[in-house]
């Protein structure tokens, strides 16, 4: 019998095991941090996370009173993949990686301190999206983040690298760097090496100018750099400049992927969607294979920042579900990976698939049925839930689309804002969530996307827009200027609160 998926089995088997109040004990006592030895090095770290080293095969030296609970866990970890018939050598080849032992660790201690929740809560986010600087060497329409100059208050190194320090701490597993334009900041390869040097994975959302230079990727490369993805948002050279602002910025994103492929750093294209290129799927899908790139993630188009100059470019609700529909197909047909960002992509992969396969996130669309009973437990929109985003000034922020301050890295601890912060609280709470998407039954892998709520109605909770299911709400928009509408109130706020107690 084929053996299932590593990491979706111990994933499954942590939500089984922890459902016991018995073990759930244990793993809180497990969550308590200690000082270990691993790698030639000295490490702090959680008894999970050193179980997790300990079950890849690498030595761990601890204190004597630690290594029960270190085996007890292991042996907890290979009688739950085993009872689902998973592949106990896969998972122990994928926690060899110190980021995929991160992101395991935060499910375990999430669980360990929440129960299982759906979907569920966790400790600290899996992924910090980090607008690193607000320069810019472009001047794209859709910006959300109005990138230009920099910032009169940026953090400074020593603040970016207390900032790294912290999220290290907190047990984020992933750090993504964006802005602006964050390859062009001169504290980029100093960020990039920070956050590999403490087992963090380091990826960065760029235009492609600088890593057109083959010199300058290497360097990144060599800093730790694992993940790059790339903007183009057009197959047609003169269609992308304009969007972007700049005369021969295609050729240099083109030339940037080009140049991680051939280097073997893990790359993607990425795509805002809007009318300006819906109509060219397939040249853009041809393009990447041309390049080589694997993978391709269309972004949601969300009118905020610049972008709500052009609201008007938005595609309404039936062009995205014919095109969600279309990109599954040409994943199948084309075998390459074929993303979107926006959240109703699980619930039309399960509809398509006849609910054989499933997109928990958009990192994912497989047939793996742990993978499946996962989707709810991980799925949907993530903002505030599984990531956060990272002002240039230390703000913290939902997501990099939903620009709400919700605390400051120079005032308080990240992993304080995480636990505490009342919106974000929101956003982890589907009950709470307004409309159809309240009562939709694929809530909870899907949720909508809270920062088109949020742009369109001013209000994180309610329905997205987006949305096939939330037609009228589309026409709504369409006939009134729902768009200028007053922030988030207090009352709001007030209302979650009281619903928390």
């Amino acid at each position: 019998m084929e053996k299932r998926g590593g990491i979706s089995s111990l994933l499954a088997s942590i939500r089984i095991f922890l459902g016991n109040p018995l073990a759930r004990i244990l793993f809180k006592l497990a969550s308590q941090e200690v000082t270990s030895k691993y790698n030639g090095n000295t490490h702090r770290k959680s008894l999970v996370y050193l179980a997790l080293t300990s079950f890849s095969g690498e030595g761990v030296q601890c204190p004597l009173y630690t290594r029960f609970i270190m085996e007890l866990i292991n042996d907890i970890i290979r009688v739950g993949i085993g009872i689902l018939r998973g592949n106990v050598e896969e998972a122990k080849n994928a926690l060899k990686d110190p980021a995929i032992r991160r992101g395991v660790s935060l499910v375990f201690e999430g669980i360990a301190k929440y129960g299982v929740t759906v979907p569920q809560k966790l400790p600290a986010p899996f992924l910090i999206v980090w607008n690193f600087t607000n320069m810019c060497n472009m001047r794209c329409k859709h910006c959300y983040q109005r990138a230009s100059r920099p910032l009169p208050d940026e953090l400074t190194l020593s603040e970016k690298l207390k900032l790294i320090e912290e999220l290290d701490k907190a047990g984020v597993a992933a750090v993504a760097l964006s802005g602006g334009e964050p390859t062009i900041h001169p504290d980029f390869l100093t960020a990039v090496k920070a956050i590999s040097s403490r087992g963090m994975y380091a990826a960065v959302a760029t235009n492609g100018w600088m890593f057109a230079n083959m010199d300058f990727l290497k360097k990144a490369k060599e800093a730790g750099l694992r993940y790059v993805e790339v903007s183009i948002d057009s197959a047609y050279p003169y269609k992308h400049d304009e969007f972007r602002g700049v005369k021969g910025s295609w050729k240099r994103a083109v030339k940037a992927l080009e140049n991680a492929v051939k280097l073997g750093i893990n790359n993607a294209m990425a795509v805002t969607l809007t009318k300006h290129n819906i109509d060219e799927v397939d040249e853009i899908l041809d393009l990447a294979e041309s390049i080589g790139v694997k993978r391709v993630v269309f972004f949601n188009f969300v009118p905020v920042g610049r972008g709500r100059n052009i609201v008007s470019m938005d595609i309404d609700p039936i062009e995205r579900e014919k095109f969600l529909r279309k990109i599954y197909r040409e994943m199948k047909r084309r075998g390459m990976e074929i993303e979107a960002t926006a959240p109703q992509y699980g619930r039309v992969v399960l509809q398509m698939s006849g609910e054989e396969e499933v997109a928990p996130t958009h990192y994912y669309v497989g047939n793996d049925p742990i993978a499946k009973s996962l989707a709810e437990f991980v799925g949907g929109c993530g903002a505030g839930r599984i990531y956060a985003g990272i002002q240039p000034n230390g703000d913290v922020i939902p997501c990099v689309f939903l620009p709400l301050k919700v605390g400051s890295i120079r005032d308080k601890d990240f992993r304080e804002i995480w636990e505490t912060s009342e919106i974000l609280y929101m956003l982890r709470k589907r009950e709470l969530l307004k409309g159809f998407c309240n009562k939709c039954p694929y809530r909870n892998i899907c949720g909508g996307c809270r920062a088109r709520a949020y742009s369109y109605f001013r209000d994180l909770l309610a329905p997205d827009p987006g949305c096939i299911y939330n037609l009228k709400y589309w026409k709504l928009i369409k006939r009134e200027d729902l768009a200028s509408k007053t922030p988030i109130t207090r009352k709001a706020i007030v209302m979650a609160r009281k619903r928390r107690r």
